[in-house]
């Protein structure tokens, strides 16, 4: 997208590849099938791009009308936080933040929102992130003055309910959805001094991102996306390189899970790009190999395989970011494990996979869950089928118990391998199992 657009409506526009006259064109149109006029010109569409005038209520009906969104969006988000942008994730900017909050808000809330960013979208997003430095951070002139010890209490309990053991966390979904919407509505029409400005970008990125994750976990991967982008521009507009990181390596692991992991290396490159702290490089040279032995490249895995495990030992003054934090030499060995069993090494993956779960905290059961199908499909392979039953049923128990469907599916992607045992004891009430799951 050219630099030189920075308004949603330009933005908008230029997806349609309307010039200024044709959209108070299309206005005047969606105003007469109603008997009147919308009075538009060229004009006032270049006032409304630069910010110099907000359009009236009646014309903004005839803006949506003429871009096709319902008016209920209108009413709920304001301008210009409606105005639509598709599949296509705003440019990362100032001007674009609190949009990109309510676009993530709003494809939350939509269940019949199924597709994912493309490749080009996610690539070009990455790029922007690498090179862009953040604006200085604005703030409405006109709003009521934030309060610091709100922003102490939101940072508070938003770290109480993020920590929560995960079959809690299931619960706190909605809590956090309306935490980010506060967050936001602060940001937009609050003033705040730069330090206050920092710290609730910060939040804004932290919340969508843990909003994101649920769901990722329920399946939902638009609705993820969505608000893994709006994290990206806040903590972009924050200065929080290390959290940016972090966004572009949950992309990654979106990514490798949708069996596309060469859009996973290429967004694990530019997030190396930028990012120090030895913890965080460790979990993305980690996912990077991932990626790599899910493309057969061998050499490529074993290198970054070298790189995590020598990034996780070194020492560092400074606490690892919290997005990294839980990082340990468990996710190390299982996820070193399934590298093997991609590249065929189905012996060292065992022996890695099993020294993984038994590092591994108890607390961290969704993380066990889906280390328990990598263990069943080593197992299956060697043709273990009692054992990889007993595993994959503990699996299914753990991601039912804390509500995590793509657990589940994951689990049920076992089922073909399962089929030629039938005649096993277990098997065919497990395939049962899997059929009401």
């Amino acid at each position: 997208m050219d630099d030189a657009i920075r308004h949603p409506l330009a933005y908008a526009r230029d997806l349609r590849g309307w010039s200024q006259s044709d959209l108070a064109l299309h206005m005047d149109r969606a105003a007469r099938t109603h008997g009147f006029r919308s009075g538009a010109d060229k004009a006032a569409v270049s006032k409304w791009e630069t910010w110099r005038k907000v359009p009236s209520s009646e014309t903004q009906v005839w803006i949506a009308e003429a871009f096709e969104v319902p008016p209920e969006d209108v009413e709920m988000f304001g301008w210009p936080d409606w105005l639509p942008g598709h599949d296509i994730p705003l440019p990362l900017g100032s001007a674009y933040t609190v949009q990109a909050l309510r676009e993530a808000q709003r494809t939350a809330m939509d269940r019949r929102t199924f597709m994912t960013l493309s490749a080009v979208s996610l690539a070009g997003l990455a790029s922007q992130w690498a090179r862009v430095e953040p604006d200085r951070l604005t703030t409405a002139l006109n709003g009521k003055r934030v309060d610091t010890e709100l922003v102490d209490w939101l940072e508070d309990t938003s770290a109480k309910l993020t920590a929560l053991p995960t079959e809690q966390r299931q619960h706190t979904a909605r809590l956090m959805d309306a935490h980010l919407a506060t967050v936001t509505d602060l940001i937009a029409d609050g003033r705040y001094t730069e330090p206050t400005g920092q710290r609730l970008h910060v939040l804004a990125a932290s919340l969508a991102t843990t909003c994101g994750w649920y769901r990722f976990d329920q399946g939902r991967h638009s609705a993820a996306g969505r608000l893994w982008t709006s994290a990206l521009h806040s903590s972009h507009a924050a200065g929080a390189r290390d959290f940016g990181a972090g966004v572009l390596s949950d992309f990654a692991y979106q990514s490798n899970w949708l069996g596309k992991p060469g859009i996973s290396v290429d967004l694990l490159g530019n997030a190396l790009v930028r990012t120090e702290h030895p913890t965080a490089r460790s979990l993305l040279f980690l996912r990077r190999a991932r990626a790599h032995a899910a493309l057969g490249e061998r050499s490529d895995c074993y290198r970054d395989l070298t790189a995590a495990e020598t990034a996780l030992s070194a020492t560092s003054s400074d606490p690892a970011p919290g997005w990294c934090a839980w990082m340990s030499p468990a996710d190390l060995a299982v996820d070193s494990g399934q590298c093997m069993l991609d590249l065929g090494r189905t012996d060292l993956a065992h022996a890695r996979i099993t020294e993984g779960m038994g590092l591994l905290p108890r607390a961290r059961d969704k993380t066990r869950g889906i280390f328990l199908t990598y263990e069943a499909r080593n197992l299956l392979k060697a043709r273990e089928v009692e054992q990889a039953l007993a595993v994959t049923n503990k699996s299914l128990d753990l991601a039912t118990r804390i509500g995590a469907q793509r657990c589940v599916t994951l689990v049920r992607d076992l089922a073909p391998a399962f089929k030629p045992y039938r005649q096993v004891d277990g098997v065919p009430e497990f395939l049962e199992r899997l059929r009401a799951a």
